[in-house]
Order: C-alpha cells, then structure tokens, then sequence
C-alpha cells in the first residue's frame, strides 16, 4: 500500500495558514487527490476547523496544545481521516506559536512511522505585517523579542519560506522582504504568493511536490525563551449567541456579515487603546446554516472578511479566537465589553459560553529528536 503524503504548513499566528491549506486542498483535489486537513490549537472551538469544515473538507483536529506536546494525538487524528476513505495527502497546520517542529513532529513521523507517511517540504508562511517589522529591527514592532524569537525559529527550520499575502504589498514591499528572508537565512528557498488570490501558488503546490530535502541539522532551541514568548500572548476561545427578537418579524434582522465586521473592529480599537498588539483575531459566525469569518492580523492591518454569508438574520452563534499581547484577564474583559457594547446598541439579547482565556504553558514535546547534534 503506497504512503500517506505528509505536508505540514507552518507559520506565525495571522500568517494566512487556513486560507492557504484551503487552496492546497482545493488544488489537490481538482487534481484526483483525496486530502485530509489536521488543524491544531492551545484551545477549544477552533475558528479554522468550522471554516475548513464549511467548505466541505474532512478536517481533524487536535486541541489542547500543539503538534509536538500532542503527537500521539496528531497520529491518531491523522488515522481518524482513513476510516471513511484513505487520503492520499493530509496537510497538517500547526499552532502559530509554535516552533521546533522538524524535530518533534517531522522527525518523530519518519523515525516511529515512517513506513505509512512520506513527508514532503516543510513550508513556512511568513506574515508581512510583522515579518517587515522583525526582519527589519524596528523597535516598535509590537511583540518582545522573546515572541520575535519565535518567529525568527519558524523561518529557520523551514524548507521553504513563503511570504504569502502578496497582494496587499506593493513591488518595491515583496522585493524588499525577500531581501531581508535572503539576507538573513541565504540557504533558503524563498516564495511569493497570495493564498487570498491565487497569484503565485502554483509555485508553492511545485515546491510541495519535491522530494523532502536531506536535512543536516535542525535549529538550536531556548525552551526558555520559547516557552517565555510563548507565554507573553494571551489565548481567548469563547462562543457567543446573539438574538434580535422574534424570528417572524424582518424588523429584527440585522446584515450578518456587518455586524461581524463592526464586532471586530470594536475589538481592535479596543486593544489599540491599551495597547495590545494582535497576533491574530479570527471570528466566525453562523445563522441558519449561513456562515461567515472575519479577521485582523495586526494593529495595523484592516479587519477582512474572508468568507462572506451575505445574509441578514435574527440570531447568530459567533466564535471567537483571539492571541494577543496582553494579559488574558484583560483580554477576557475586552472581549466581554465589546460583546456587551455590541449586543446593547443594536438590542440583542446575548449569552457568552465555553469562554477559556489563559497563556500556553511551557512546551514539552512526547518526542525530539534533533539533527546534527
């Protein structure tokens, strides 16, 4: 029975991970190709799983800590997607905080089971709005250097770095950024693309074709530092169900993709007023089968709507996630006032359940296995 194909798509929280693996699959698919997806969170409810699921993909999941705290768990996700029809890729997305992942889950994958899996390229997404900003130097780039850290370790044990949303930066940005990734890492393969758009992907679905590269060495780790920039983000998972009155009356509706927009964009002015810098906040919402997702990846970036329900309702379940350079206390408190601000000023009655708001604790991978020590 030939292998698995196994792709894991990294990168930073914000970096455009789902919207990328989404394509892949599609790509994959036209193709003749049976895909399976594993997403991965430090918490429960996951946005990306309810929007990859949405879209028609059978997607696994992995809650609770990362790949590499959680490996047996990732296996058994993985093998979970065979019951029903064996897959010939599974595409596997980490959590954006993470890092060391050639050497506690890819290693491991080949050593303990190798002969189900072939790994193909690691990929690496680099996310523009802080990627400028780090690669630079500049002081004010919202995140300590422990969370920096991070970030500079992605690109390092990546097979290939990918700056992905191209069509945001103008020509003179991308070839700026490819500069800073050549200079600091010059041994790398270095893509652009627009998962968003499409522009450019061919290459990457190219790269992820190509044998996995014979590896020498994976990268030096402070678990210390890891585990402090880890711990410097808040994580808040919460769902919240909205009710604007009696489902008869189409006085009582309200645009659901509008209000999910205004919702997000009280977050962000309400974190720019402490400040807290957003690693990422995603929101999904679902009305009567309807659904929609909004994004913001940065102080500065605008808040997006990725996936349009284009529908008004009465009610509506919203999920958010958000990772933020704050407190989680303070976090939760935010995120309660601007559901409550919402709710009040457009009349809806509101509930918030399944609310988790904490800081990862310290990596501890099941197994690592480095190379070239």
């Amino acid at each position: 029975m030939p292998r698995v194909r196994f792709l894991m798509i990294g990168g930073f929280l914000g970096a455009g991970k789902t919207t990328t693996i989404a394509r892949l699959a599609r790509s994959l698919g036209q193709a003749g190709r049976r895909v399976g997806l594993v997403t991965n969170d430090q918490a429960y409810d996951l946005v990306d799983t309810l929007s990859l699921r949405a879209q028609g993909f059978d997607v696994g999941e992995v809650t609770g800590a990362c790949f590499c705290c959680k490996f047996n768990d990732l296996v058994g996700a993985a093998t979970a997607l065979s019951e029903d029809a064996r897959p010939d890729v599974i595409v596997a997305e980490p959590v954006g905080s993470c890092t060391d992942l050639v050497a506690t889950v890819i290693e491991p994958l080949k050593q303990i089971y190798g002969e189900q899996y072939e790994i193909g390229p690691f990929a690496v997404l680099l996310k523009p709005e802080h990627g400028q900003k780090i690669l630079r130097g500049d002081e004010s780039v919202g995140f300590s250097p422990k969370a920096s850290y991070i970030f500079l370790k992605q690109l390092e044990e990546a097979d290939v770095i990918v700056v992905n949303k191209i069509d945001k930066l103008t020509t003179a940005e991308r070839d700026e950024l490819v500069e800073l990734i050549s200079a600091r890492f010059p041994d790398k393969a270095v893509l652009t693309i627009s998962a968003k758009t499409g522009e450019g992907f061919e290459t990457l679905t190219g790269a992820l074709e190509r044998p996995e590269p014979a590896r020498r060495s994976t990268p030096e780790i402070d678990y210390d530092v890891y585990a402090a920039g880890e711990a410097e983000l808040g994580w808040l998972n919460c769902t919240v169900y909205v009710e604007s009155g009696a489902a008869d009356d189409k006085q009582n509706r309200f645009p659901l993709d509008e209000r999910l927009l205004e919702l997000v964009a009280r977050l962000r002015d309400a974190l720019l007023a402490e400040p807290a810098e957003p690693a990422h906040l995603k929101v999904f919402a679902e009305a009567h089968g309807d659904m929609a997702v909004a994004n913001l990846v940065g102080s500065g970036a605008d808040v997006e709507l990725s996936r349009s329900a284009g529908v008004e309702t009465d009610r509506a379940e919203i999920v958010i996630n958000a990772r933020v350079a704050i407190d989680p206390d303070r976090l939760s408190e935010i995120v309660e006032a601007q559901v409550a601000g919402l709710a009040t000023d457009h009349g809806w009655a509101y509930r918030i359940e399944h609310l988790q708001c904490f800081r990862p604790g310290r990596p501890v991978p099941t197994h690592r296995m480095p190379l070239g020590r």
